[in-house]
């Protein structure tokens, strides 16, 4: 299963097909599932994430039918766990794990490569002698010497 929540929320199964989140809370349900993919979320957290300062009156089963719900939509990959529940996938599973991944990636290699050192390198490297320092080309010593003389 892969869930994209870097923009509007998409879930995939793990053949590709898109399936299809009914109802804004199964989608909050999940969306915050997902920003911890494969370590349980608190049952209060949840129900934070679904009402905000609004819980409805008797909270914690009314979770636990919107996990039931959700588990009909993505079989086999929500857990009961004694403190809350767990999404079943692992950080590349999640847009925003692999997101993470490749940024940390990429600040390791310019750590061991510093853009800017580099940059200073090749401009070192590359930076013209001055100009009077310039030998005279060739073509323009035979012009002089035919005018001088």
């Amino acid at each position: 299963m892969y869930v994209a929540l870097l923009g509007p929320l998409e879930v995939r199964d793990d053949t590709g097909t898109l399936i299809e989140i009914p109802g804004a809370r199964l989608r909050a349900l999940l969306t915050r599932l997902a920003l911890e993919p494969g370590r349980t979320v608190g049952a209060e957290t949840l129900i934070d994430a679904v009402w905000g300062d609004r819980p409805p009156a008797g909270a914690a089963n009314a979770l636990q039918t919107l996990v039931s719900r959700l588990r009909r939509v993505i079989p086999g990959r929500l857990e009961s766990r004694p403190t809350g529940y767990r999404l079943s996938i692992v950080d590349s599973d999640v847009d925003i794990g692999r997101f993470e991944r490749l940024v940390a990636e990429l600040e390791s290699l310019i750590a061991a490569h510093p853009l800017r050192e580099r940059l200073r390198e090749l401009h070192t490297s590359s930076t013209p002698p001055a100009p009077a320092s310039l030998p005279t080309p060739p073509s323009r010593l035979s012009r002089q010497r035919r005018y001088a003389g």
